[in-house]
């Protein structure tokens, strides 16, 4: 897999490229700053993208602006944004641009090699992987609305989907069955007045999320 990085802290761009290459991938080219980071992109095409929000010179959201233009240039191109604090404008604006192959994680989930190596490969396959601390953010930022009437489990299930679980990884987190696992999903998805297209978990995560960073959405 070839990866293009972007990350203006030395030590940690270096500690990229060093996990990435153990772990067998390619990293086609690293930037330090923001101008750096479009040109990469176009320039090598790679199989997916990690890039940090804040790139100097402005340090504000160099990093993910380049990542929505990289993939208007270039639609479908994989993207895993990296952040130190959890973003909620930042987050949403990303899924916004069309949840297929988006990331994001806070900076500290890199430290826990295997999450971060499955996430990354997740969002190069076109699906999703979202931090669990963005999940939370996203799903509580609206009160009155058709999440209030998800049970407890339901919730539980629907934070799991978001962040990119499926079935399986579901009930082996919640100690529940698959069958289960299907008829709270299924609850899910009637009570945000959603229809489940496919049996690809990601379709059905990108459902929710569009749901979830739809304030403005009505539902029948």
């Amino acid at each position: 897999m070839r990866v293009v990085i972007a990350e203006d802290n030395a030590l940690l761009r270096e500690g990229l490229v060093l996990l990435l290459t153990s772990a067998g991938h390619e990293v086609a080219a690293v930037a330090s700053t923001g101008p750096e980071i479009l040109p990469a992109l176009l320039g090598h095409r790679p199989d997916v993208a990690v890039l940090d929000v804040r790139m100097p010179p402005g340090f504000r959201d160099e990093g993910l602006r380049a990542a929505l233009t990289a993939r208007r240039e270039l639609p479908g191109l994989p993207v895993l944004v990296l952040s130190q604090y959890v973003e909620e404008t930042y987050a949403a604006e990303l899924l916004g641009d069309g949840a297929a192959g988006v990331g994001y994680l806070l900076k500290d989930r890199i430290g826990r090699v295997d999450e971060f190596l499955d996430a990354l490969e997740r969002v190069a396959a076109g699906g999703m992987a979202l931090d669990p601390e963005v999940v939370t953010e996203l799903m509580n930022r609206r009160l009155d609305d058709p999440l209030d009437s998800l049970t407890p489990r339901e919730r539980e299930v629907l934070q799991l989907m978001a962040e990119g679980r499926d079935n399986t990884t579901i009930a082996s987190l919640l100690t529940v069955t698959e069958r289960s696992v299907s008829k709270h999903i299924g609850n899910v998805f009637l009570k945000l007045g959603l229809s489940p297209q496919g049996d690809s978990g990601h379709r059905r995560v990108l459902a929710v999320l569009a749901y979830l960073n739809s304030p403005s959405t009505t539902r029948s």
